[in-house]
């Protein structure tokens, strides 16, 4: 395989994913975090607690992780071939994806899930634990599911260039 062909792929790859894992943090966006806040702290906390744990497994690992993968590919053949039409969306979509998504996920949200996850549901302190996690957990799934999605969209121009 040539190494256009290699940089068409990744990017084509990237857009898929990124698409993918937008579409994922939009939903917890837009109705599961809503839900789990409507519930009382200890369901919606317990909840979000098994989520937290459901979701470390190949398929969502996969698609996040290789997505950042295929950025870097992509990137990289960005850089080599600046001369060819649609570099600059791609190497816009792979920061978008790499540092807006992966990054924000890694800096902003583990962290807060993995403290969620070394309190008891039923603590004194829970609710108020609970309260400030969504609060800071949504707003940053705000920041990373935009910029998944205008990932997307720069890897969808580049290959349209």
């Amino acid at each position: 395989m040539t190494w256009d062909r290699i940089v068409f792929v990744a990017t084509f790859l990237a857009a898929i994913g990124s698409g993918l894992i937008a579409g994922v943090f939009g939903a917890f966006a837009t109705f599961v975090m809503r839900a789990l806040a409507q519930r009382p702290p200890v369901e919606g906390m317990a909840a979000m607690q098994a989520i937290n744990v459901a979701v470390i497994n190949p398929l969502f690992l996969g698609a996040f992780l290789g997505t950042a993968g295929a950025c870097a590919v992509a990137a990289a053949g960005a850089v080599t071939r600046w001369e060819q039409p649609g570099s600059a969306y791609v190497l816009a979509g792979a920061a978008l994806y790499v540092v807006g998504t992966f990054g924000v996920t890694m800096v902003c949200n583990v962290p807060l899930n993995n403290a969620l996850a070394t309190v008891a549901p039923t603590d004194p302190a829970a609710g108020a634990l609970w309260a400030d996690y969504l609060r800071r957990w949504t707003t940053w799934n705000h920041v990373r599911t935009l910029a998944a999605a205008l990932a997307m969209a720069a890897f969808i121009l580049a290959l349209a260039d």
